[in-house]
């Protein structure tokens, strides 16, 4: 199971998240650290960006600018 959890770290490194989690047993986990404090969480950005994006994506020239890195059908 992968999960993203926001969490926040202070100057001393203790690390605080933003909400419970529940595991079963220990897991590693990635830490990022951002510059400073969002306003809003990248996955709302993403989703709120999505249809903007698609009317670029979602045409016949960038289909045929990216079909080298598609597999062949």
């Amino acid at each position: 199971m992968i999960k993203t959890v926001e969490a926040v770290i202070d100057e001393e490194g203790v690390v605080r998240l933003l909400e419970e989690v529940r595991l079963s047993g220990s897991r590693r986990a990635l830490v990022t650290i951002l510059d400073e404090a969002t306003t809003v969480a990248p996955s709302e950005t993403a989703l709120l960006s999505e249809r903007s994006l698609a009317e670029d994506w979602n045409r016949t020239e960038e289909d045929a600018a990216w079909a080298h890195l598609q597999p062949a059908q």
